[in-house]
């Protein structure tokens, strides 16, 4: 019984600091979160150039010409970008519409460019057109806070 006796007052300290702990209630941590996803996401702008890219193969002329039509282009999550800086990206869509070769050409620091480069890397465009035919574009692309 003598042994038992310490065990019994650890278990029962344990169990009432553990009372003693609050758990804020789901609404009142929804709320939290939410009002922290405001105050943290905000949409990125992007403006997008478009360009073809010639081909030694390819016709010199077009006669019927049409640039890539963005299918899947979910923004980058810029959570810790301050105003008035930019990503700039340059990419290639290839004639399957995939993004290939994404190269940082303006930099928001390491982190940040590796957010954009993963996030470019899994777009999908329906690809640029040459007379009908699939050909592959080079898109530049620019993020900064709103």
């Amino acid at each position: 019984m003598l042994r038992i006796w310490p065990w019994f007052l650890i278990l029962t300290l344990l169990t009432s600091s553990m009372a003693s702990v609050q758990v804020p209630a789901p609404r009142q941590r929804q709320a939290l979160l939410t009002e922290r996803e405001h105050q943290v996401f905000k949409n990125p702008r992007r403006a997008a150039e478009f360009s073809d890219i010639p081909h030694v193969s390819a016709r010199s002329r077009c006669a019927a010409t049409r640039p890539p039509q963005a299918l899947t282009t979910p923004d980058p999550l810029l959570l810790s970008i301050e105003a008035g800086l930019k990503v700039k990206v340059s990419f290639i869509i290839g004639a399957d519409g995939r993004v290939r070769s994404p190269l940082i050409l303006q930099s928001a620091g390491p982190a940040r460019d590796r957010n954009v480069l993963q996030t470019v890397r899994g777009w999908r465009y329906r690809p640029a057109t040459c007379n009908g035919v699939p050909t592959e574009a080079e898109g530049k692309i620019e993020f900064s806070r709103r």
